[in-house]
């Protein structure tokens, strides 16, 4: 059997043991974190049609621009609706894929650097039992380890698994032309064919999450080592000018990242953190990622960004210190052992758009920002697992102890990550699961977990503990308007209608501008059949928020109440045009009574 089969046996094998171990997660719900505005409650998915893609392409949406996520979470609605099963069940099979993928792309990366070492080089160990060795173990480790969990576990960061694939494909691609230029005649550049293809799928990347914008440095990388292009600063230069494509796709895809979430508002910390503090999280999150890739203990949904975090404090001058001598011991051992260097750089490029220098959202890490850089770390823990293995081989044990030792270790490995992920995993089961995980690790820095797990009690019908939870949001973080509007809403289903007022005024004298607390008080008033303050609140509402379309079909409802069926089919048919179902069919049904035949 050739060499190339065997690959392709043992990345579909490893692949099929994700698949197996994550099955579980089958069970899973939607959570109450993103969840809601890219599937449950997002019009936008609800059919395929050209109004998709325009919406897709053309329109930023959640504080982000990724199209293919976009269409892939329309795709699932179109086969599986709201069942989370479904939804579930293909981010599990694009993991399995990626899975593959790193296997096929770490076996590529080995057999070129096994082809470009000399008898004395630290690569030279390199041979089939060991390639597909460190291919296995780094697939095995990328597949399995915990860490992961986030990316695929939760339907909402289907944009990483997608990035992760294109990302992937482009990577071997580009490899791939490499090789086969310099197994051919031309050896000046890589054809323009296999580029183009490579640049294709990076394309795509781009349009699935933009953390890909990385991938010109991690070309570059890759030849230097060890793809070994670059040799000088004047190959160095030719190098970069091939990748001129690649760059100027990344510079735009920055300029639109920055555009969206600078519109969704989702960069507010940039002016509470100031630069000197966004460092010191940066380089304290690129040491602690590497121990949970090493050491994954206490694993949480949400980190909190770090109050006070300070030069002289033990925990930030110890990581400085250690990620200045990793790099500094990589370029120390850089004549004999270019990997080390090759994959610290990969890993810390791949991690910088999410180290927080330009920060985005409230957390200082995330676990699903490790999906792509820790192939890195993974690739080197594969190499030293074959190295091992190699000793063993070559010690007095014999073949058959040694093939046997290598087995036992790689299976209680795989046993391990296995159990780990599964235990993850079930975190991630639905938001009471999910967000008491994180109360309980961090019972008073994360408000919103109480927020968020009030809202998984109020849909299972618990209405004391989401009471509860909504007001211990508030003890924590007064200003937060939401929970306000949260804990009014709660107290409506429950017919309090008098306490959701209270909450709803107290949420309206926080944030006058607020339009989603005057439209929730203006529904209350409707309920207690006092039209005329409700008329006012739900006009404000709509002053404040033209395109707030729930807000229309609460004040067409109330002038159809009162009998004004002209501003009611009006506002019904402003809800419609900005695609609510709900104001579709109230505005059918009331044409239905004006016109019976």
């Amino acid at each position: 059997m050739s060499s190339k089969k065997v690959q392709y046996y043992l990345a579909g094998f490893v692949a099929l043991l994700t698949f197996l171990v994550y099955l579980p997660a089958l069970r899973n719900e939607f959570i109450e974190l993103d969840d809601a505005v890219y599937v449950l409650d997002n019009p936008h998915i609800r059919s395929f049609s050209r109004d998709l893609f325009q919406w897709a392409f053309f329109q930023f949406y959640a504080a982000n621009w990724h199209p293919l996520a976009w269409i892939s979470h329309a795709a699932d609605y179109a086969l599986w609706g709201l069942n989370p099963l479904g939804h579930h069940l293909t981010s599990i099979i694009l993991h399995a894929i990626n899975t593959a993928l790193v296997v096929l792309l770490a076996a590529k990366l080995l057999e070129t650097a096994g082809e470009r070492s000399s008898l004395h080089s630290p690569a030279s160990f390199l041979n089939g039992r060991t390639i597909l060795i460190t291919a296995g173990v780094t697939g095995l480790l990328f597949g399995l380890h915990p860490v992961h969990v986030e990316s695929v576990a939760w339907v909402a960061e289907r944009k990483d698994l997608l990035c992760a694939l294109f990302f992937l494909l482009s990577m071997i691609m580009y490899v791939k032309a490499v090789r086969r230029m310099e197994a051919g005649a031309e050896r000046k550049r890589v054809p323009t064919g296999a580029l183009l293809s490579a640049l294709c799928f990076f394309i795509l990347a781009l349009m699935s999450k933009p953390m890909a914008v990385t991938l010109p440095v991690v070309l570059l990388i890759l030849d230097w080592y060890p793809l070994n292009r670059i040799q000088s600063f004047k190959t160095l230069w030719e190098a970069s000018v091939e990748k001129a494509p690649f760059l100027v796709l990344s510079l735009l895809s920055s300029i639109v990242t920055m555009l969206a979430q600078q519109t969704g508002g989702a960069m507010k910390m940039m002016a509470i953190a100031p630069l000197s503090t966004r460092i010191l999280v940066a380089v304290q999150s690129l040491v602690a990622y590497l121990g949970k890739l090493f050491l994954p203990l206490n694993l949480i949904p949400f980190y909190p960004y770090p109050r006070d975090p300070s030069l002289y404090s033990f925990e930030y001058a110890s990581t400085i210190i250690m990620a200045i001598g990793i790099t500094v011991a990589c370029i120390v051992m850089v004549r004999k052992r270019k990997i080390w260097l090759s994959a610290w750089g990969y890993y810390v490029i791949t991690l910088v758009p999410v180290l927080g220098l330009v920060q985005v959202g409230e957390q200082s890490m995330a676990d699903r920002y490790t999906y792509l850089p820790s192939l890195g770390p993974f690739l080197i823990a594969g190499m030293g697992a074959a190295y091992l293995a190699q000793k063993f081989r070559h010690s007095k044990r014999g073949d058959t102890l040694s093939s046997f030792l290598t087995l036992v270790l790689t299976l209680s490995m795989a046993i391990v990550l296995s159990y780990a992920t599964v235990r993850q995993a079930g975190l991630w089961r639905n938001g009471i699961t999910l967000w008491s995980s994180v109360i309980e690790r961090e019972p008073t820095q994360v408000p919103f977990a109480y927020r968020l797990r009030g809202q998984a009690f109020g849909k299972a019908g618990q209405f004391d503990r989401a009471a509860a939870d909504y007001s211990k949001a508030i003890a924590l973080n007064p200003g937060f308007i939401e929970t306000y509007n949260d804990l009014g809403m709660l107290y409506g289903k429950a017919g309090l209608y008098e306490q959701a007022i209270a909450v709803f005024s107290r949420s309206i004298s926080l944030g006058p501008g607020h339009a989603k607390s005057y439209n929730n008080r203006g529904r209350t008033y409707f309920h207690l059949g006092q039209y005329g303050e409700a008329l006012d609140d739900l006009n404000r509402a709509i002053a404040l928020d033209d395109t707030f379309d729930v807000a229309y079909i609460n004040r067409g409802e109330l002038y159809y109440r009162t009998g004004k069926t002209a501003q009611a089919d009006a506002d019904f048919q402003k809800a419609c045009d900005l695609g609510n179902e709900i104001g579709c069919t109230a505005l059918h049904q009331l044409r239905q009574e004006s016109n019976p035949e």
